[in-house]
């Protein structure tokens, strides 16, 4: 495709941009924030709410249906507001064009907007120019473009006469004309974001887990719920009033509380992240992380700080290391003194070929201007102390086809490029192939610097019978605390994998450096996965491995692939590129600084710091909230054991036992007093163990937890009930089968409901673990539960001893008797539940030692 000097005529790009349409991604449905509280407000478990609400209404307990409302409607309005701004990542790819592009038209340079561009525009590129379309480059000086949020390779391509430049890209120097090939939709960007937007989000873990949760308890209440139906028929009650009943016992085993329980415990952890320089941008996610059993990293800018710098330089009198902090100009070069002088000249020679490189210290941080590598060595000139270069320079500037660069001034010709361009024109140096050697098995980027006496009219002319003066390793070095994060990693059972764009020499060593090179060492390359899905699951499902020169639809199936094997995949990125594979994953890890806004929107959790030991802090705060919600699903059910059993035993009875609690006393348990304990225990710190060994994730109610509610914990919150209200019945004078006094009923129902409150006061603490009884954990280290205590206490009061609530709920505050017999509650939970423990505890130290104590 050619186009004339002169370019398009405005006319003629009129009539283009007509047809094709303007140069613009496509922007995605954006679901109406309305139709986003509505789903908070559907779905299974709220569903089964509002038709408690409706039965209980139905039921003639309006309090009740009107409470249940409120929890139901609270919880959806605050999970919309959390998840409210989720699913942006077409809109920030769109955010990517610029808003300018220079372009020749009518024969002469003019600035139009990006989204006017089209097919067969010339445009014009220079150092710092976003590229805003797809297009073959016509001519080039110097051209350097960075593509690493295409592609992840952290070096800049060099593309010559004939070659094609990418919208989203930047140029990084040089300048060129470009003649457009594609705009809008038609675009390799456009393409990643049609990808973004097909991926869609797996369920999470904590999503399925509920969601069989609310199934057992819908049908629970239902089967319960029928059968005490016909216990009132059978006790002879009129239909009608056994219909209600049984509403009643229905709406009475709906754990209302659950809900905003498991959705304020996930917020409380997502702040505790955020405080730890992890967002989350969905609550679920935080579970999610926790559950991880597969994580795969990218390698620039994840596990290396994506900053080229100097670490080793070969001459010809020696070898030097060099020590410093990125691209700061402060640093060391340890080697002999012929040595250091002869990198003296290295760096002057470096410095005279790239006089635009530069660092500069922005918000406290020493940044890149111009290729990183140039920059590298303008900062080993700067540790050094070498000057600026001459004015009156005559560059040649760097050549994809002869792969070097020049310049000719005062002092003679310098010369820097790729090892196999420069060395040949040095003649033979005496250990400079195996020192290349040696650079190059290390994983660094090697340069080759050279010089010469004299000048040169041309590039032919100066760059020959040069002196080699060194060759440089250059590294883009790991962070400080990857090697710490991964072994965390390890230790918790989780495997990792490195998948970049980046060569494959330069991933293995990096691989290497931070311990996550498997013991077998495997190093794979996009282009030799194989395309069967189980094959490639079967291939990666292994701890170290590393895939170098990936596509976005490498890190695709590489995901998905995983995920088939039962994996829980979290997969990190920071690039355009990474968009679509973290969108698929099952939580997608975006850096937060360095990372672009397509990672970042496309992302479920993104690292303020970009550090990936941050990772591993939150994998803790996520594993910890997964055994927090076990500890309140336990502490919840526990109380629904002590709810249930006097409907029982009046059935049982025949209606000889009167009620010992009533189905208002029910709500007010589940959601006035119980509500905040749970709340405590599910923002109950991680302890030292729980990053030993795999999650376990099961299930969340698995055959340990309902043996402590349904064995241990609830019968003994329901025995102490169920005494205390005989007893006071009993001393009172009333004995089985009369119908007691309305006020001999009133007390011993308060009675009884204050001894289950006051067991669930023990219990909330028997729940901060699995397997160390109350005394053991004690009282401190979770200052929230002493506090919703303390509040539980006080809301005790308040249902007792304030009008019109007694007669509202049906229980008046105990008698002297009756309060002994509540108190009793505590101790009897608190031995019970020990020596359970001390049971488990001991079969598990014998069965399997090897296990790990998580809880």
């Amino acid at each position: 495709m050619t186009v004339a000097t002169t370019g398009l005529s405005s006319a003629e790009a009129a009539r283009r941009l007509h047809d094709d349409g303007p140069n613009a991604l496509p922007v995605a449905r954006r679901r109406h924030p309305l139709l986003l509280l509505v789903e908070q407000l559907v779905h299974f478990f709220a569903l089964m709410l509002w038709v408690a609400a409706v039965l209980a209404l139905i039921a003639g307990m309006p309090a009740l249906a009107v409470a249940i409302v409120v929890v139901v409607v609270l919880n959806g309005v605050f999970a919309f507001a959390q998840e409210y701004r989720a699913d942006r990542a077409a809109q920030r790819l769109r955010d990517l064009m610029p808003v300018r592009a220079t372009v020749r038209r009518d024969g002469h340079l003019q600035q139009v907007d990006a989204s006017g561009l089209v097919v067969g525009d010339e445009l014009v590129l220079e150092a710092g120019a976003r590229v805003c379309a797809d297009g073959e480059v016509l001519t080039e000086a110097g051209l350097a473009v960075d593509e690493s949020m295409l592609t992840g390779e952290s070096v800049p391509a060099r593309p010559e006469a004939g070659q094609h430049v990418y919208a989203g890209t930047y140029v990084a120097e040089g300048e060129a004309s470009v003649l457009v090939v594609a705009t809008g939709t038609h675009t390799k960007l456009a393409g990643i974001a049609a990808l973004t937007q097909e991926a869609k989000p797996p369920r999470s873990p904590l999503a399925g887990q509920l969601h069989r949760v609310v199934m057992v308890v819908a049908v629970m209440a239902v089967v319960v719920g029928a059968a005490f139906f016909g216990a009132a028929l059978l006790l002879g009650l009129p239909i009608a009033e056994g219909f209600l009943f049984a509403i009643g016992v229905t709406v009475a085993l709906v754990p209302e509380g659950l809900l905003p329980t498991v959705t304020l415990s996930l917020a409380r952890a997502a702040q505790s992240m955020a405080a730890r320089k992890a967002l989350v941008r969905r609550l679920d996610a935080v579970e999610t992380l926790g559950a991880t059993t597969f994580i795969c990293t990218d390698k620039t800018g994840t596990l290396t700080r994506n900053e080229m710098s100097v670490v080793r330089v070969w001459t010809p009198r020696g070898e030097v290391t060099v020590h410093g902090n990125g691209y700061e100009p402060t640093g060391t070069v340890n080697g002999g003194a012929e040595a250091v002088e002869q990198v003296r000249a290295l760096a002057s020679t470096a410095k005279r070929c790239s006089p635009a490189a530069h660092a500069r210290h922005h918000d406290d941080r020493w940044l890149p201007v111009g290729d990183p590598m140039e920059v590298a060595l303008h900062v080993l000139a700067a540790r050094l102390g070498v000057d600026g270069p001459s004015q009156d320079a005559v560059r040649f500037p760097f050549d994809p086809r002869r792969r070097r660069s020049s310049v000719v001034d005062s002092d003679g010709v310098h010369v820097t490029g790729a090892p196999d361009s420069v060395l040949p024109l040095c003649g033979i140096v005496p250990g400079a192939e195996e020192a290349l050697a040696g650079l190059a098995q290390r994983g660094l980027r090697v340069l080759a610097v050279a010089r010469r006496a004299g000048g040169g009219q041309t590039w032919q002319e100066a760059e020959r019978d040069l002196e080699l003066l060194g060759l440089v390793g250059l590294q883009d070095p790991p962070r400080d605390d990857v090697a710490d994060a991964i072994a965390s990693c390890r230790s918790a059972g989780i495997r990792i994998a490195m998948i970049t764009g980046d060569h494959p020499a330069t991933a293995r060593a990096i691989a290497e450096q931070t311990g996550l090179l498997g013991s077998d060492g495997l190093v794979l390359e996009g282009k030799d996965l194989p395309a069967e899905q189980d094959e490639l699951g079967s291939l990666l499902d292994r701890d170290g491995v590393v895939v170098a020169r990936v596509t976005p639809e490498d890190k695709l199936r590489i995901a998905t692939a995983l995920q088939r094997r039962g994996h829980v995949v979290a997969m990190t990125g920071d690039g355009v590129n990474d968009g679509p594979a973290l969108r698929a994953a099952d939580i997608g890890v975006a850096m937060g600084a360095s990372g672009t806004d397509v990672a970042r929107e496309a992302a479920d959790l993104v690292l303020l710091d970009d550090h990936f030991g941050t990772i591993v802090a939150a994998v803790e705060l996520g594993r910890a909230t997964f055994a927090n919600i076990r500890r309140f699903l336990t502490y919840h059910l526990t109380d629904n054991v002590a709810e249930l059993t006097p409907f029982v035993v009046w059935a049982l009875s025949g209606g000889s036992i009167p009620l010992a609690i009533t189905v208002l006393q029910v709500l007010a348990l589940d959601i006035g007093t119980d509500l905040l304990p749970a709340l405590a225990l599910g923002a109950e710190p991680p302890n030292k163990r729980t990053m030993r060994g795999r999650l376990h994730t099961g299930s969340l109610i698995d055959g340990g937890v309902l043996r402590r509610v349904f064995l241990v914990l609830g019968p003994a919150e329901a025995v102490m009930s169920m005494l205390a209200f005989l007893v006071v019945l009993l001393a009172g004078g009333w004995h089985v089968g009369a119908t007691p006094d309305a006020a001999l009923l009133a007390t011993a129902s308060g009675t009884a409901f204050a001894a289950i409150v006051l067991g669930q006061l023990a219990n909330a603490y028997a729940c901060r673990s699995a397997t160390r009884s109350v005394p053991r954990v004690g009282l401190r280290g979770n200052r929230l539960l002493l506090w919703a205590v303390v509040f539980e206490l006080a809301v005790l009061a308040v249902f007792l001893f304030v009008p019109p609530l007694p007669h509202l709920l049906g229980g008046t505050a105990p008698s002297a008797l009756g309060w002994g017999l509540a108190l009793a509650a505590v101790p009897v939970v608190v031995v019970a539940d020990a020596v359970a423990k001390a049971f488990l505890v001991r079969k598990l130290r014998f069965t399997r030692p090897e296990r790990p104590l998580t809880s």
